[in-house]
């Protein structure tokens, strides 16, 4: 590993680790692609003595896009289905969570991936400059090291919204949305937390094989 993989790992690590500040709240951002497929032929519902029965065949209805962003200390989280994640998706999320879900922070600091897309130039290629700018200046971009999406807790909520939701077929964009709302709502309701455990300290003890020999330095 290099020494560019440990140093965003603990930045994202030593954030994850810092008090709550709802001046600072911190965010995770992640997207995901999700596969429409409507039944070929329609189900049979279940009768006494005979179970419901769904053919195997099914019709593919494209691919849709969420954004999902949680808050993980809060115990909220935001999913958006979206046709793509262009640059101008990503940054009308950015605006979305300082003009909507935000709009009393300060500065938000967003953790994410290293995805093209995830860029502040991606604001001044969506909005004018000043908009751009009054966007830029109140967000705080922590990038997770590449290959390391385990440190995104954003990955995690993806991965209970798939168990819990995208386990079946959905056969239109509409439906998803619909569904993943539901879910969304009631994941919030009850205000699920993620409560992250590894520091820096552990990375360190646990990790150190991925840690670069140092230097030594050059005699003189």
């Amino acid at each position: 590993m290099s020494g560019e993989f440990v140093a965003a790992m603990e930045d994202v690590v030593e954030v994850y680790a810092e008090a709550d500040d709802p001046k600072r709240p911190r965010v995770n951002f992640d997207e995901c692609s999700v596969e429409l497929h409507a039944d070929a032929r329609p189900p049979e519902p279940a009768a006494p003595g005979r179970p419901a029965r769904r053919d195997y065949e099914y019709v593919r209805n494209g691919t849709a896009n969420l954004f999902v962003l949680v808050d993980p200390s809060a115990g909220r989280r935001h999913v958006t289905v979206t046709e793509r994640r262009t640059k101008r998706d990503f940054a009308e999320q950015m605006r979305r969570l300082c003009d909507e879900w935000y709009p009393e922070a300060e500065v938000i600091r967003v953790v994410l991936d290293n995805l093209n897309t995830h860029t502040v130039g991606a604001l001044y290629e969506s909005f004018p400059p000043a908009e751009a700018r009054r966007l830029a200046a109140r967000l705080e971009f922590h990038y997770t090291p590449k290959h390391a999406s385990w440190l995104n807790m954003a990955e995690l909520e993806l991965s209970v919204l798939s168990r819990q939701c995208l386990n079946r077929r959905i056969p239109d964009a509409a439906t998803l949305a619909a569904e993943v709302k539901a879910w969304q709502d009631a994941r919030n309701e009850a205000g699920v937390k993620i409560a992250w455990c590894f520091k820096v300290a552990d990375a360190r003890k646990k990790m150190h094989r991925v840690y670069p020999k140092q230097t030594p330095a050059a005699d003189h």
